[in-house]
């Protein structure tokens, strides 16, 4: 288990007691307090696997992840320029 998905679990279950106790104590602030830092550890996990997958795929086939980045930039690339063609910087 990497790092910041234990992180991540950690918060989670820390924001699901927390909110449990603003449950028990009728504080709102402390309830959405709660829900901020168990999606906050959610998300933790989410990005680390999705590291996790990037990385395996990436050493399984460069070529293919190179081929990706590569389209993709040429797709980021064609969308600027198509949109700086309507820009006026005369000014």
């Amino acid at each position: 288990m990497d790092t910041n998905s234990a992180e991540g679990a950690v918060k989670e279950v820390a924001g699901k007691v927390q909110s449990a106790v603003g449950d028990v104590m009728g504080d709102t602030s402390a309830q959405l307090a709660g829900k901020a830092k168990e999606l906050s550890g959610k998300a933790q996990q989410l990005c680390a696997s999705t590291t996790s997958l990037v990385r395996e795929t990436t050493a399984e086939s460069p070529f293919t992840t190179l081929a990706v980045v590569a389209l993709a930039g040429f797709v980021a690339g064609a969308l600027w320029s198509h949109g700086a063609a309507d820009r006026d910087y005369r000014r």
